[in-house]
């Protein structure tokens, strides 16, 4: 959207962890970013101040909790104390990545669930509201009281996909029995079968057997996972597709965390493309020509607007970039 929004009581806060991200999402809204110092004291400590006053203001920050994660995490709360306190109306916080997702249950014994932790630290700051983005798991909405609108990247890697010569006849690839939801709601939306990578691991120190269910013989594949880490349960699947007798693979996610050995890895593997968004900002060393990086912008900043107009946000949970939402 290039005209300018009419609601002059819309605002939208840029932090440190994904400043093109949120400077795109209050584009396609319509606004300019509130102008707002985020620095830092000599001894480390966060300084924020807010430049213009948002009395009575709808206010909503992007920020991705990813790393640095406790920094993020720790700008995040001191803006929220900072709009409550100068009396703002609504303070809608919008994270595209959340971090300690995957800590949202106890695995072992005497481990916390500090995705849990998290929402109660943003809750007890004072939020109004929270928009996701493809959390690793969907319960983590219950970890909170405050609404949570939870929106997927799906319709966004499909539409990729398709305007790029994907064939009905290709097969999404789930890389384990866990993500066998995310994979067939992306086969939904490309009308293909779907496959699953069934891991096993034999005994203790052997290395893992993976088999293949369904069919990829001769079919280009495309594996999907919420986010990538390190890289090996994509890369590892990749190979045995390969095996398998695949003609070629491509992989997607949501969220490119990316850490550790992943770039060497992704670069080694036979994978064709991988397929990310921007929901977490990529350094320049990361950026290698195997990996693509689409906008979820568009999606973020039309559910700002359907907040903000207090219009449902489910239309733009499926086919939403294919002229259905019209």
């Amino acid at each position: 959207m290039s005209e300018k929004y009419s609601d002059p009581k819309l605002k939208i806060f840029a932090l440190n962890s994904n400043r093109p991200l949120a400077e795109k999402i209050a584009k396609r809204v319509g606004v300019d970013l509130v102008e707002t110092s985020v620095d830092r004291f000599s001894d480390g400590e966060i300084r924020i101040n807010i430049e213009e006053s948002i009395r009575g203001d709808n206010c909503y920050i992007i920020q991705s909790t990813s790393a640095p994660v406790n920094d993020n995490l720790m700008e995040l709360l001191i803006m929220i104390d900072a709009l409550r306190r100068a009396s703002a109306k609504t303070i809608n916080v919008v994270i595209p990545y959340y971090g300690y997702a995957r800590q949202d249950r106890k695995a072992r014994s005497r481990e916390p669930i500090t995705a849990k932790l998290v929402a109660n630290m943003l809750e007890t700051d004072g939020i109004t509201r929270v928009v996701a983005l493809d959390l690793h798991a969907a319960q983590i909405q219950g970890f909170f009281d405050v609404p949570v609108d939870h929106l997927m990247g799906a319709p966004l890697l499909a539409d990729y996909f398709m305007n790029n010569g994907w064939n009905s006849d290709d097969v999404v690839v789930s890389p384990d029995h866990g993500g066998v939801v995310r994979a067939r709601a992306l086969a939904e939306f490309l009308k293909s079968p779907i496959a699953i990578i069934d891991k096993r691991r034999p005994q203790a120190n052997v290395a893992e057997i993976m088999n293949i269910i369904g069919d990829v013989k001769g079919k280009s594949c495309l594996m999907i996972d919420d986010m990538i880490d390190t890289a090996g349960t994509i890369t590892l699947g990749a190979q045995a597709l390969i095996d398998a007798g695949a003609k070629e693979v491509y992989a997607c996610c949501t969220h490119p965390v990316l850490s550790g050995p992943a770039i060497e890895r992704i670069e080694k593997s036979p994978i064709k493309q991988l397929v990310v968004t921007d929901s977490i900002r990529l350094p320049e060393e990361k950026q290698i020509d195997k990996i693509k990086q689409i906008s979820v912008a568009p999606l973020i900043g039309d559910a700002i607007i359907r907040v903000n107009e207090n219009k449902p946000v489910s239309p733009l949970f499926s086919n939403r970039f294919r002229g259905d939402d019209k």
